[in-house]
Formats: structure tokens, C-alpha cells, sequence
């Protein structure tokens, strides 16, 4: 009978869980489809033979002996379309990635193309060959052998702890407690149902387990097939991983710099559960596994846990956490102001809290957020606990955001209150008069700043009038509890301030929004406006060039509509990327829009200060925040996401009527400027328990990675209305590569006790790969016509000339760029890689063919170069020629690189500082060449354009460099590490091989 695996956790399915029993498969064998160059696909039945040296398939035209690879002829095993075959065109989207397989065998590098009904099956039948290909017949683990494993040795002996009378058997009931207590998501149930299950498979039924029936148990239910996969990939040992193989692990799959080996000693013994592993440095499945789960292999960036961005750029450069109605825990309708709403809104490093102040029925002042609430808080109660929780979870300026709805008295003692409560945290020093931005956060570390209205300078009375702010006002009238007209024909209301709350405001002073011109014209740095959601929204789709250049110098503050009478939330995407500082947001609604929030301020050290993108800080720079592609020297870069398993995923709320089982499906969503929002999703994992396996690429591409968002997003297929059960928000830029775990949150943002999904993260330049590499190497080259960035006429003649300089040195700085990136694309390829691979990789991966064989032909790499060539003695098969070639390419376009960037780069920087010469005179020169209205203004974009794309392609070479000579440097870690290097010193540093290009100043 022909089986299929299944690493489905179901009680009835078979499942993987060891070497041993994937062979176990092969021995039996199983249908696949064989793939001819042709396009053509052929169902055969593959078996392994009995004494497990070759591989079989039937039928076939072919005499029995020829329908057959011996494994000692197995040169390497690649997992997804990695062949010219199958990534030709005729077939790429027959098939899922995941479901490709190749063997590639022979003196002459020829490959067996096969494509398995799940990915599943591939699993196991690679797992099971890349086994034999490196140990031969000896079957792992088989039945009868007297050498016990680390792990059984090690289950056992947890066993024995347990086993207290000494009678070699334990209750049920312990044995189910034990296995939780080793993997603590695991439902009791899942536990007790296998028990029983081996209980009477075995014929040993009853209230206790022998310890061969708990080994069994524990095996079934606590090994993670794909987990495994990746162990058996890595380890050169059999079933564990050694140092040296765990160090390659972290290096080539996680990206990590600088593993010792010490380091990887100190990874066994902190997750390593058995003596004999830690003691010889062994990593087996349960420790990996562990590792994998830790803090220490998180997907998130440990560098953003802390403050990690240049904090002493002026406080406008800065996206800062803003809460819209802090102290209100439900809606603003029906809400209740709440004392504790103000600890969680700090707590969660908010930095700009909103406070109403009305009269209160006492003599003094209270807050609400509106005068229906059901009761009011006393503002000295809430300013003792702003005093108390202001800096626990950061340490930099809090903004006061006052909205004074009291009469002059009341205000004199909430000013009073102020002073007197918050004392030297108060920021009261005048803005300085010679100074052009604000402050940094630096500082104004510990301060606390009040954002207000200001008496005017003529005022010299106690009190006096100034014009109100909108916000707050029409819920007011909603509720009918307006106590003041309008001004006839619609202008600003007015209303008293006192002089003491007038002389706290400094840095924050709120004024009127007029137009753009007039703020760039009149307002000061220290002026800050607010925008209704609406009004901003208008701004940010008819004019968002104009708010993004008005948000370099000043703060501004976009607050909810009122018509948003539920507390719901805008999306601060929308405002981000115009460079809008503060979004005030309803901290107590949950959701995706402040998932995006609360994700967002994580990434800096959840300070509550985010720096903005370069783009959108420096003085004279080219933006569109509606951009539909990639934007003038920002480097586009492509995703890779393969979204593996789930492990212990929980029901969704509300839906307690239903069976046990989730049908969950995973949404993988990017937020960013209006180029990168996008959404894939996986397919559902049908009749999966709680650790569905997914095995999905997706693929975003990313043309602004500093403001973009990556959300997962686990939904319940099987749920009318596709239910909610989990979600994960991260910033692009703290994304770590290789294999992660994601840790999974309600969606009120708590974390999920032991939910996690399994990915693989991969990120690359957009020339990298992607949509090119799908249509095969000759289809790709022939189609993409070169894409230069060029600059734009300005029609002033002086300016036009110096900007005409750079044409040559820009189409001269994409040439060598984009050589390198085409050569690596074809050297990775035909090594039967991704883009996303590194050079490490693929260096070992030519290595692991030469060194399978004992016919192989003698390649090695002459490290006493500074570009090592890639020599072979004697005649070498057409594949690995190839390989050579697209080496000898990859490398002379480096070097080509390398040495001619400082050159081309001092062209770029000479023209962009030469275009900046003209910035400061840019008026006078307008108004002598009579430029006005639509010729003025484009006159004024192109010239941003043209600074902008200088700037930006002088960066792309200076990383361009700096790569190339990263990747010299892996071909000379691997070269020593694996074996084909020769004449080898120590490895040279990158920034040894030359003098690093100089940062190209804001």
C-alpha cells in the first residue's frame, strides 16, 4: 500500500519525528511526480531499496537498473524550485515552491526534478536522504541497536526522577503532568489522549506507564517535524547539532557576526536539558527546539529593545506616542473618566497626553474629556500622577496638551498646581530667539512641557482673550452642553486665559493654522497647530509635499474627528507619512489601528520618540508620501516570508459553542506609504490541532523600509466571519533574518501565553531577485531594460548646467551596481540558491558537492588574493564550469566596483554640494528669472528631486562598496571554514581591504 506522511498532529496520522522514521517512508515508498526538461511531468513510484544504497522508481522505459540513483553518487539535495528545469516557464506556477524538489547527482552534476503532493512529503523524503548521502546505511536509531540516544537517555532519566517507588512504571496522571511541565502550551487533553492511543496499540491498558511507553509518548508529542528538518539540514552528527555545526547555523541562516565558539558552548548550556549533551556541547532536538522558542533567537531586533536612534536631532524630526483620551477606559460617549487610564497611556511610553479642564463643581478645576462623561477626576489628582509615572518608562520630554474649557479663577489654580506639583520638571525657559528648530530630546530629558495658548505680548492685564481650539467643541455642542455662541460670519471663538497658565507654555505654543505659505513665512519654531483627522486628511491627499516640508521645522498634532463618538482610531499611517509628529490616539480601543501604534514605538527602545526617515528631515530633499513605486535614492527591498507552523494557537473568543479545533489561516499585511501596503495570506491548515503547519512564501517589496509595518495576523477559517485569534506588529527595520519565532498577541495587545508562529525572514535588494529570478536567468536578461535615475530641468539655466554634470557619474554609479547585483543573482542560482542566500552559503554549497565525492574534480580558492579566483585542475563537469564562470563575473564586477566607487561617488557629492550652493539664493534667482505660480513650484520640486536623487544614489554606491567588500570577506571565512581555501592567512577585515567612503553629511 502506497502511504503519505502527514506532520499533521491528528492522533490517526502518521507523523515524522525522527530520522528514522523518514527512511522508514522511503523504504516503503510513495508516489511523485518526475519532471522532464521537457516541461512534462511523469507520475512514478519512488522506494528506497532494502539496503538503502539506491533510490527506485517504477514504471519506466528503462531497464531496471537504469531507473535508479545510487546515494554515494548524491551530490545535494535542494528543497523548491532551484533547478533551470523547474523554474522554467512552462511549469513555475503548476506548483507550489514548497512542494519542488531536486537531487542533483553524477560526475556530471545532472538533476532528478521531483514534485511531491504536499510539503510533507518533501520533508521527509529530503530529511531521509540528506541522511544517507552523509552517513551511509546505517539506519539511525533502529530498532535493536544498543546505543540509546542523548534524548532517550535524557527522557529516561526524567523518567527515574519521577518514577519515586523505583517500580519502573508511573501513574498516568504524573506522566501527563511531567510532559506539560517539559512543554508548557501542550493542552492536557492532546497528552492524555496519546497516552491512551500507545496504551492500546500496545496492549497495556491501565493506570500506569512504563517508561519505554512514556519515551514513545513524549517523542510523538514533543517533536517539531520542521524543526527537525532544519536540525537534520545543519548537523554533521547524526541527530544533534556540534559546535562547529551550530555556529554555521547561526552565521549562514540567522545572519548573526561574529559567533565564537564560546558563544555557541554557552547557547548548549543554557538550553540543552541533558547532562551528556551539555558536557560534549551537543544541541539535540529538544534544546534546539528550545533555542529556537527563546528570547534569544526572538524575531525582533534585540539592538531596538533599547534606545538605539540619534536622540539630539531637533524634537520635530521626531514621530512621538500621543494619547488622544488617556483617562477614558471606555468610549467618549458613554465613558468614565478613570484615574488608571493615565498610568497605562505612560506606562506604555506615551509622550503627549491630552488634559481637558472644566470648572468643577468645588472651586477647582477637574478633567474630563467631555462633560457627559459619568464622573470627574480632580486636575490636582491627575497632575500628582503624572508627577509620579511621567518618566518610569521613558526617560525623555512628556507634553502636556492643555485644553482649557474653565474659567480664568480655576485656571489660576491649575497653574498654580502645576508649578507647585511638578516643579523643576516644568520646561518654562523662553524659546531662544536666534535658534531655527526645536530642541532635541536629549535636552530636554526629565522635562515636562505644556502645550497651550499664550496671552499675546501686549497684553499686559491678568487675563485676556485668545482665539480657541476646535477640538473639543462639537461634542460639546452634540450633547448639548455648549455654553458659548460661535462669533457671527464663522470665525475663531474666543475665550479669557489667565496670565499664570499663559507663562507655562514655551516650546508647545498651539496657534491657528492659516495656510502653508503664511507658516513658511511667519510662524516661528516654537508655534506648534493642530488638525482635526479631516482637515489633515485633506492635507495629506491634495497637498502632501507641502505638509511633509511644513512638518521639518514644527510640531503638529492631528486629533480624532468627533464624529468618532466610540473612541475608534484613525489610522496614524496616514499622518506618518506626511511626517506628522503626533497622532493622538484612543489608547483604550484595541485593533489594528493601534496595533500599528503600539508596534510602531516599539522600535526605539519604546521610548516613545521614533526618528523619521532622512527623507523627510533633511532641509532640501524630494518626497511624496503618495508615491505608487520606489522613490529617488531610497533602495526598494524585497521580502521574503515563509510563514512555517503555529504552535499552541487558541481559540478564537466567542466561540465556546464550537469543537476543539481551529481552522486557522495566517494574513501577513505591510502598512507603509500607499507603494508598500499590501496583503497575502496563506492557505488554511484544515483539521490542524493547535499547531497547524503552513509552509507558505510570500513575497512584499518595500520601497520605504523605515516607515514600513509588518502585521501577522492569525485568522479562524472555519468562522463565520473569519475570527480573530491572534496578531503580532513589528517594525520593518527590526526584523531579524533566518528562522523565528512570533510571538502572538490578543487583540488588546497582551502577549498569548506559549502562541507563537514559526517563520523564515529574508530580506534583499529589489535587484536581488523576486519577480526576475522566477522566469529563469535568459527570460530576465533579455526583457529588463536598464533603469537610469536622471535629473530634472529646473529652467534656470545656471542650476541646470551644474545638475548636467552628474549624468554621466549617475548612469556610471547604477552600472556597477546593478553589474554586481546581476552577477551574484547568476552565481546564487546556479548554486541553487535564493537571492536571499549570502555568499557563505554559497560558498559551503559548492564545497558540499566537491567534497561528496570521490571522483571530484580539485577546485579551490587562492586566498593569498585580494579577489580570490575560483582555480580547478583537470577537467571539471558543464554545471560546475558554469558555476566558475558566473564566480570569475561575480568577482571582477566587485573588484570593478570597489575600485572605481570613491570616484564616481566624490562626482555625485560634488554636484549635490555644488546644487546646494544655489539653495540659499534660490529666491533672489526665481524672482530675477520671473519664475511664478505652476513654473515656480515645479522649478522648486526639481530642484529638491535633483538634491535628493544625488544624495540617495552617492548612498546606494557607498553600500553598494561596503557590501562587496562584506562579501569578500565571507568568501574568505568559508574558503578557511570548509575546506576548498588555499594559501590562507587570517581572513582580512572589510574595512581593512580599503578605506570605508565617508558618511554624506545631512
Amino acid at each position: 500500500k502506497k502511504k503519505t506522511v502527514s506532520f499533521s498532529s491528528m492522533p490517526n496520522d502518521r507523523k515524522i519525528n525522527s530520522t528514522a522514521a523518514c527512511i522508514s517512508l522511503m523504504l516503503e515508498g510513495c508516489e511523485l511526480k518526475k519532471v522532464r526538461s521537457n516541461s512534462r511531468m511523469y507520475s512514478r513510484f519512488f522506494v528506497l531499496d532494502a539496503d538503502m544504497r539506491s533510490v527506485r522508481w517504477e514504471p519506466s522505459k528503462k531497464d531496471s537498473e537504469k531507473a535508479k540513483i545510487e546515494i554515494k553518487s548524491v551530490k545535494e539535495v535542494r528543497v523548491g524550485k532551484k533547478t533551470p528545469v523547474l523554474r522554467s516557464n512552462g511549469l513555475s506556477d503548476q506548483f507550489p515552491d514548497e512542494c519542488a524538489f531536486s537531487i542533483i547527482y553524477g560526475d556530471n552534476y545532472e538533476s532528478l526534478d521531483l514534485v511531491a503532493s504536499s510539503a510533507d512529503v518533501v520533508s521527509a523524503w529530503v530529511m531521509g536522504l540528506r541522511y544517507l548521502v552523509s552517513y551511509g546505511k546505517h539506519s539511525p536509531e533502529a530498532p535493536g541497536t544498543g546505543h540509546p540516544s542523548l534524548r532517550t537517555s535524557w527522557i529516561s532519566s526524567v523518567f527515574d526522577l519521577a518514577d519515586l517507588e523505583k517500580s519502573g512504571r508511573i501513574p498516568v496522571s504524573r506522566a501527563v503532568q511531567l510532559i506539560k511541565a517539559l512543554n508548557p502550551g501542550m493542552k492536557t487533553s492532546t497528552i492524555e489522549l496519546k497516552f491512551k492511543e500507545l496504551q492500546k496499540a500496545s496492549e497495556r491498558p491501565g493506570m500506569e506507564v512504563a517508561c519505554d511507553l512514556f519515551v514513545e509518548a513524549y517523542c510523538e508529542l514533543c517533536t517539531r517535524p520542521e524543526i527537525f528538518f532544519l536540525l537534520v539540514q545543519f548537523s554533521s552528527n547524526k541527530e544533534y547539532l556540534g559546535v562547529k555545526d551550530l555556529l554555521m547555523f547561526l552565521e549562514v541562516e540567522q545572519g548573526m557576526e561574529g559567533v565564537t565558539e564560546e558563544k555557541c558552548l554557552e547557547i548548549v548550556s543554557k538550553y540543552e536539558p541533558s547532562k551528556e549533551g551539555r558536557e560534549k556541547g551537543y544541541l539535540a532536538i529538544d534544546g534546539f527546539t528550545r533555542y529556537l522558542l527563546s528570547a534569544d533567537c526572538s524575531i525582533f531586533d534585540p539592538q531596538h529593545r533599547k534606545v538605539c536612534q540619534d536622540m539630539e536631532q531637533p524634537l520635530s524630526h521626531y514621530y512621538i506616542s500621543s494619547a488622544h483620551s488617556a483617562c477614558l477606559l471606555e468610549d467618549n460617549f458613554w465613558g468614565r473618566s478613570d484615574i488608571s487610564g493615565y498610568i497605562s497611556a505612560l506606562g506604555l511610553g506615551c509622550r503627549s497626553i491630552e488634559l481637558v479642564l472644566w470648572d468643577g463643581p468645588e472651586g477647582e478645576p477637574v478633567v474630563y474629556t467631555s462633560p457627559s462623561a459619568a464622573s470627574c477626576v480632580p486636575f490636582r489628582a491627575v497632575v500628582g500622577l503624572i508627577d509620579q509615572h511621567a518618566f518610569t518608562a521613558s526617560a525623555y520630554p512628556l507634553i502636556l496638551c492643555l485644553v482649557v474649557r474653565c474659567s480664568a479663577p480655576q485656571q489660576r489654580l491649575a497653574a498654580q498646581c502645576l508649578r507647585k506639583t511638578l516643579g523643576e520638571k516644568l520646561y518654562l525657559e523662553p524659546p531662544n530667539p536666534v535658534a531655527s528648530y526645536l530642541p532635541s530630546p536629549e535636552e530636554l530629558k526629565g522635562r515636562i512641557l505644556i502645550k497651550g495658548k499664550k496671552l499675546p505680548p501686549t497684553c499686559e492685564d491678568s487675563e485676556g482673550e485668545v482665539s480657541d481650539e476646535e477640538e473639543g467643541w462639537e461634542l460639546a455642542r452634540r450633547l448639548g452642553q455648549e455654553d458659548r455662541e460661535a462669533p457671527e460670519g464663522g470665525g475663531l471663538r474666543r475665550v479669557r486665559l489667565s496670565r499664570e497658565l499663559s507663562e507655562l507654555v514655551s516650546l508647545c505654543q498651539a496657534v491657528p493654522f492659516q495656510d502653508f505659505e503664511s507658516s513658511r513665512r511667519g510662524q516661528r519654531y516654537w508655534e506648534m497647530c493642530s488638525f482635526s483627522e479631516v482637515e489633515a486628511g485633506r492635507f495629506a491627499n491634495e497637498c502632501p509635499a507641502e505638509l511633509v516640508s511644513y512638518n521639518k521645522r514644527f510640531l503638529s498634532r492631528i486629533y480624532p474627528s468627533p464624529m468618532r463618538i466610540d473612541a475608534s482610531n484613525m489610522n496614524p499611517q496616514d499622518f506618518w507619512k506626511c511626517g506628522c509628529q503626533m497622532v493622538a490616539m484612543n489608547y483604550q480601543t484595541p485593533g489594528l489601528m493601534m496595533d500599528l501604534n503600539a508596534g510602531w514605538f516599539r522600535q526605539n527602545g519604546a521610548c516613545g520618540y521614533v526618528l523619521r526617515p532622512a527623507i523627510m528631515r533633511e532641509e532640501v530633499s524630494y518626497f511624496s508620501a503618495n508615491a505608487k513605486d520606489s522613490l529617488p535614492g531610497v533602495p526598494a527591498q524585497l521580502l521574503h516570508l515563509k510563514v512555517i507552523s503555529g504552535q499552541n494557537l487558541p481559540k478564537p473568543k466567542g466561540s465556546g459553542a464550537k469543537g476543539e479545533v481551529v481552522e486557522p489561516y495566517v494574513c501577513a499585511e505591510i502598512h507603509g506609504i500607499p507603494a508598500d501596503c499590501a496583503e497575502h495570506r496563506t492557505k488554511t491548515a484544515l483539521q490542524s490541532g493547535d499547531n497547524p503547519i503552513f509552509d507558505e512564501s510570500l513575497e512584499f517589496q518595500i520601497n520605504l523600509p523605515e516607515l514600513a509595518v509588518l502585521r501577522f495576523v492569525v485568522l479562524d477559517d472555519d468562522y463565520i466571519g473569519d475570527e480573530f485569534i491572534a496578531q503580532y506588529t513589528i517594525p520593518f527595520e527590526c526584523l531579524q533574518p533566518g528562522y523565528r519565532h512570533v510571538p502572538l498577541q490578543s487583540l488588546a495587545g497582551e502577549p498569548l501565553p506559549h502562541a507563537t508562529l514559526f517563520v523564515h525572514v529574508a530580506i534583499t535588494d529589489r535587484r536581488g531577485g523576486g519577480k526576475g529570478h522566477r522566469r529563469g536567468l535568459a527570460g530576465r536578461r533579455g526583457r529588463r531594460v536598464r533603469e537610469y535615475t536622471s535629473t530634472k530641468a529646473t529652467g534656470i539655466k545656471a542650476i541646470d548646467e551644474v545638475f548636467r554634470t552628474a549624468t554621466q557619474p549617475l548612469r556610471e554609479a547604477t552600472d556597477l551596481r546593478e553589474n554586481v547585483q546581476n552577477a551574484l543573482v547568476s552565481f546564487k542560482e546556479l548554486c541553487g540558491l535564493t537571492p536571499a542566500a549570502n555568499m557563505k552559503q554559497c560558498i559551503l554549497t559548492v564545497s558540499t558537492w566537491l567534497l561528496h565525492s570521490d571522483s571530484a574534480p580539485s577546485v579551490t580558492l587562492n586566498l593569498a588574493e585580494q579577489y580570490p579566483p575560483m582555480e580547478a585542475q583537470g577537467p571539471i563537469p558543464d554545471l560546475l564550469r558554469k558555476v566558475l564562470t558566473a564566480y570569475e563575473t561575480m568577482i571582477q564586477t566587485s573588484r570593478t566596483l570597489i575600485e572605481s566607487a570613491d570616484a564616481v561617488y566624490g562626482k555625485l557629492i560634488q554636484a549635490q554640494q555644488a546644487g546646494m550652493d544655489f539653495h540659499k539664493e534660490l529666491h533672489r534667482i526665481e524672482t530675477k528669472e520671473g519664475l511664478r505660480g505652476r513654473k515656480l513650484q515645479k522649478a522648486l520640486e526639481s530642484f529638491a528631486w535633483n538634491i535628493t536623487v544625488l544624495k540617495g544614489q552617492a548612498d546606494l554606491l557607498k553600500h553598494a562598496k561596503a557590501e562587496a567588500l562584506d562579501n569578500l570577506w565571507q568568501i574568505h571565512n568559508a574558503g578557511q571554514s570548509c575546506g576548498i581555501g588555499r594559501n590562507g592567512s587570517a581572513s582580512p577585515e572589510p574595512s581593512r581591504l580599503q578605506a570605508p567612503l565617508e558618511p554624506i553629511p545631512e
